[in-house]
């Protein structure tokens, strides 16, 4: 008797195969990628020697009417996104909402890999920037500035997504 390897060993022809341990196949998250920057708050991709972070924050929607995304508002004269707004506004409904109350209700989406042990991994964590310390590598001071911290899920060490520097 020849044994088909397209099937488990033991099985009938023309029968669906049932696994044991159904849950346990796939543990591997899959995030969802933007289609555009339209659909983004926020979105990043940094390369350094051996790090490699690519973060991203879709748009929620409406708290009241939950049909519109919001977004910074348009200038009535050019119709052009008002980029330092300190509000988010509804197209649908003209609800707004302060931009630090809105920005604590999304969630970050991160593909990363570890600068210390160069695990590749994905993470969802709340999009909450955080006062750090840090070393600037030309003054040799500490300064202050304001990042997004995820732990490795590997190593378990603090990776940090910073602010531009100007």
């Amino acid at each position: 008797m020849r044994l088909s390897r397209s099937r488990a060993p033991g099985s009938i022809p023309g029968r669906p195969i049932k696994f044991k341990y159904p849950n346990k196949i796939s543990k591997k998250m899959t995030l969802i990628e933007p289609k555009s920057m339209d659909e983004c708050v926020y979105f990043t991709n940094r390369v350094l020697d051996k790090v490699k972070i690519r973060c991203w924050v879709f748009r929620e929607k409406c708290p009241k009417c939950g049909k519109g995304l919001m977004s910074k508002p348009k200038d009535p004269k050019t119709g052009k996104i008002q980029i330092r707004a300190k509000e988010f506004k509804c197209p649908e409904c003209n609800y707004t909402l302060p931009e630090q109350e809105y920005e604590d209700t999304l969630t970050a989406n991160i593909q990363y890999t570890c600068q210390y042990c160069s695990h590749n991994g994905e993470i969802q964590v709340p999009f909450k920037r955080r006062k750090v310390q840090i070393v600037d590598g030309v003054e040799l001071k500490k300064k202050t500035i304001e990042s997004l911290r995820f732990q490795c899920q590997k190593c378990g060490k603090n990776i940090d997504i910073t602010k531009k520097m100007k």
